[in-house]
């Protein structure tokens, strides 16, 4: 058991037997009253967020979350397959819970995975990856009064919008949280 003080970015909670990761936290003061911690948490199973407050001094029960390092091998079917690059065990895991990261990842990219008793939670991507554009229509100059943007497939199969400008075969920056164009990349 913990207390609100022990309430930081990244700490995991059970309550009510799932797991929620702390996004943000707040320790409030109010002139009058107790103070208080207000929270936003995200279920680690669902992906749901949601605001908590807890009083000042009230007991949580922490979970111990570990995070580590591995390499995206391949895609088996339903499943992904990881390799620990510590001690080379591999670890499958279900599309549930790679969710939207499987859109950016290629294989042999460093990803963390996050476990909980053996069980993995999710795959965290770095925020931003490097992807080839593999289909895009040609852009045509002169018909838009600001700059515009046209669909693209990049090498994983999905679609980002991108400058009317790029073609077919450049390498372009895409944020993996959001899945918006950064920028090109030049080799």
């Amino acid at each position: 058991m913990a207390s609100t003080a022990d309430i930081r970015n990244g700490v995991v909670l059970n309550m009510d037997g799932q797991l929620w990761a702390v996004v943000e936290f707040q320790h409030v003061k109010p002139g009058k009253g107790g103070a208080f911690v207000r929270t936003k948490m995200k279920n680690v199973v669902s992906g749901k967020t949601v605001d908590r407050t807890f009083n000042a001094g009230a007991k949580i029960e922490t979970e111990n979350v570990d995070r580590r390092d591995f390499q995206y091998l391949y895609n088996d079917g339903d499943a992904y397959v990881f390799m620990d690059v510590a001690d080379y065990d591999q670890i499958t895991v279900s599309a549930a819970v790679v969710g939207d990261a499987s859109n950016f990842m290629l294989e042999n990219q460093a990803v963390t995975v996050a476990l909980h008793n053996g069980n993995p939670l999710y795959v965290e991507l770095p925020a931003s990856v490097t992807l080839e554009i593999t289909y895009t229509e040609p852009g045509l100059q002169g018909d838009r009064s600001t700059g515009g943007t046209k669909p693209a497939t990049v090498e994983t199969g999905y679609q980002i919008q991108v400058p009317l400008f790029l073609e077919q075969g450049t390498k372009v920056k895409v944020d993996t949280r959001t899945g918006d164009y950064l920028g090109r990349v030049n080799e």
